[in-house]
């Protein structure tokens, strides 16, 4: 239960950090103190992976919860960047008089190739979470013990396909405007 309220503090702390580094940027002149914030971002990351390493080194029983850090270890990692780009456009336009937001394409081969690109974002999520977990298992020393934690990658494995199914037929099938 400790790691699953430290997941969700570490997706908390993602936001106010993102955000404080954005407001910092945009409405005061401190330039550097907003990039120290933003460049703190990944240390969310850290905190959560150094606290489940420190929790099965102690003895903790690995369960979904620590494959559910490591699930969340691989999207930030994966899709981190994309999620603050995204806030800063948006942050940039509403209070700074930034351009407006560019939209993702609807169509044609500009949407497959976002498409192609967002699933393969979703397989290096995948990959580093497999990652974690191996690097989980190799720390407790015990595969037996930490089976558990390989649950979470199965039903993700389906996800995964099931993502790609629909990401590639925009290349097969391409939408129209």
């Amino acid at each position: 239960m400790l790691v699953i309220a430290l997941i969700i503090g570490c997706e908390v702390g993602f936001w106010v950090i993102l955000l404080l580094g954005l407001t910092v940027r945009y409405l005061t002149s401190a330039r550097r103190v907003s990039t120290v914030l933003l460049a703190c971002v990944p240390l969310v990351d850290v905190v959560l992976l150094a606290a489940s390493v420190i929790d099965l080194r102690r003895g903790g029983e690995a369960s979904l919860s620590h494959g559910l850090a490591a699930i969340y270890i691989g999207v930030s990692l994966a899709f981190g960047s994309q999620l603050i780009g995204w806030a800063d456009q948006r942050f940039a336009h509403r209070f700074a008089g930034g351009p407006a937001p560019v939209r993702p394409p609807k169509a044609g081969p500009e949407r497959a190739a976002r498409e192609r690109g967002q699933w393969f974002k979703h397989l290096l999520a995948y990959t580093t979470a497999a990652v974690v977990l191996s690097f989980f298992t190799l720390l407790v020393g015990d595969a037996d013990r930490t089976a558990p934690l390989w649950g979470v990658m199965a039903p993700w494995a389906l996800v995964l396909a099931i993502d790609f199914v629909v990401s590639f037929s925009y290349t097969v099938l391409p939408r129209r405007s």
